[in-house]
């Protein structure tokens, strides 16, 4: 059996918005309207459905993106360059460094919804702590 994730909703306050920053930020296209949904696609065919909420609370979720080394150099640049506040740690007690988790690179920063991004070069228990 073959499983696969292949989209997810995001909350978002504003949709359009929120879909631009995570697509700037990451350095990927903002898709076509979907019905409701505003896409951000990932390479690996995961669509991130971004959706208002008409005001209602927004419950803040991680969403984590396994990037190259040179796609992580690119995003962190991206993130330096619009002053985005960024930790080595999901519960941002270390900011304004990077974590070298499993010989990787991470950095955790947040949307304008709140929700914690994370983009990291190496899927954690890959290698050397």
């Amino acid at each position: 059996m073959s499983v696969q994730l292949n989209h997810t909703i995001v909350a978002a306050r504003d949709k359009e918005t929120s879909a631009k920053f995570l697509a700037t930020m990451l350095g990927l296209p903002v898709g076509p309207r979907f019905g409701p949904f505003v896409p951000v696609e990932v390479s690996n065919g995961v669509t991130l459905d971004f959706t208002d909420t008409g005001g209602g609370p927004i419950t803040s979720q991680h969403y984590a993106f396994l990037v190259s080394d040179n796609d992580f150099d690119a995003i962190f640049g991206r993130i330096q360059e619009a002053r985005v506040a960024y930790y080595a740690d999901p519960h941002h007690n270390q900011p304004q460094q990077i974590n070298h988790r499993d010989g990787g690179r991470g950095v955790y920063f947040d949307d304008p919804n709140g929700h914690n991004l994370e983009i990291l070069t190496r899927p954690y228990g890959s290698g050397a702590a």
